[in-house]
């Protein structure tokens, strides 16, 4: 089959290249998916260029992607609920990775069918940046109705998720965003939206509850600076913490160096008396079909803001190393 292939540790035009491979093999407990579609994300980027190294050495060649919406090819022999044909979608887990290929391989408790009112290409943009939302405000923040979230870089494709997602749960809604895509993410509901090229929201928001970080940096850092005495931080790019040291299985010289690389984010959490996590988010099932549900009541609707061939996978992850699409970039394998 064909596959799209990390060939080292590099950047995007130096170090993937397609290559022709063996169609994955399935365990009892696996299926085989015949790809439709399959979005790209940020940290296929940052996998490529080595910035995980030090949790996870590749070995080359390797697949990239996570995402992917298809139709069952073959069921593993325990695999119940699914038939050959269905049409499915997933974020497989991180052993699998390689959802740019024309088939792609996930554990059958990470994949739901694909609503009907769906088409492939949106439902392969759902399963990493939904999963991430949901496991950021609900499972880690435990956002309640009522509250206040300030969701940062709100017209990315997690940002377009979590606001849609945190209004659904009741909270009251501010995001940063440039210029040009304010409209964009007050359409998806957005009640309060601070234009970063004009304003400076530390001037902005004061007294919430939670702020989601997905920018990292000194966003971090100063998110303690907006929440309320005991609020949350949750971030998806900003220092790891102890807890997650530990659940990585990190060394315990590891985890003190990046304890104190933490120091400042920890300080400001212990002044505030907030809680801080980092998201590592799981691939989950049962968390991905209740995304589904949302996208089935139009609560939540894809925002996609662009769709590449296969062959164009390339120019894809360039677009996105740049950081400017309006919700997800997607590629398509089919038409």
């Amino acid at each position: 089959m064909k596959a799209l292939m990390m060939t080292q540790y590099g950047d995007v035009n130096t170090s993937l290249a397609f290559q022709t491979v063996a169609k994955p093999q399935i365990s009892n407990n696996q299926v085989l998916i015949k790809t439709h579609a399959a979005s790209i994300n940020p940290i296929d980027y940052k996998v490529l260029r080595g910035d995980m190294k030090a949790f996870s050495k590749l070995t080359f060649p390797a697949g990239i992607g996570r995402d992917v919406s298809g139709v069952v090819a073959e069921i593993g022999s325990n695999v119940k609920g699914l038939a050959i044909g269905d049409e499915v979608f997933s974020r497989v887990a991180e052993p699998y990775a390689g959802t740019l290929a024309e088939y792609a391989v996930s554990d059958a408790d990470h994949i739901v069918k694909k609503p009907n009112n769906l088409s492939h290409e949106e439902a392969a943009s759902i399963p990493l940046v939904g999963l991430t939302a949901y496991q950021a405000l609900i499972d880690i923040a435990k956002l309640q109705s009522g509250e206040k979230v300030l969701i940062h870089a709100g017209s990315g494709g997690l940002g377009t998720v979590a606001i849609q997602l945190a209004k659904s749960l009741g909270a009251f809604v501010a995001t940063t965003t440039s210029t040009a895509n304010v409209d964009l993410v007050k359409r998806i509901g957005a009640d309060q939206v601070i234009d970063y090229k004009t304003e400076n929201y530390l001037n902005e928001v004061k007294d919430f509850d939670v702020v989601f970080d997905t920018l990292g940096g000194n966003y971090t850092a100063d998110a303690f600076k907006v929440i309320k005495m005991g609020g949350r931080v949750v971030s998806v790019s900003g220092e790891l913490d102890g807890q997650t040291t530990k659940n990585l299985g990190l060394s315990f010289f590891i985890r003190g160096l990046l304890a104190l690389k933490a120091r400042k984010v920890t300080k400001a959490a212990e002044q505030k008396k907030a809680l801080y996590r980092f998201v590592l988010m799981s691939p989950n099932g049962q968390q991905l079909s209740a995304l589904a549900d949302l996208y089935v009541a139009n609560t939540i609707t894809p925002v996609i803001d662009s769709v590449y061939k296969f062959d164009n996978s390339v120019e894809a992850f360039n677009s996105l190393v740049k950081g400017r699409a309006k919700g997800k970039i997607v590629i398509n394998f089919v038409d």
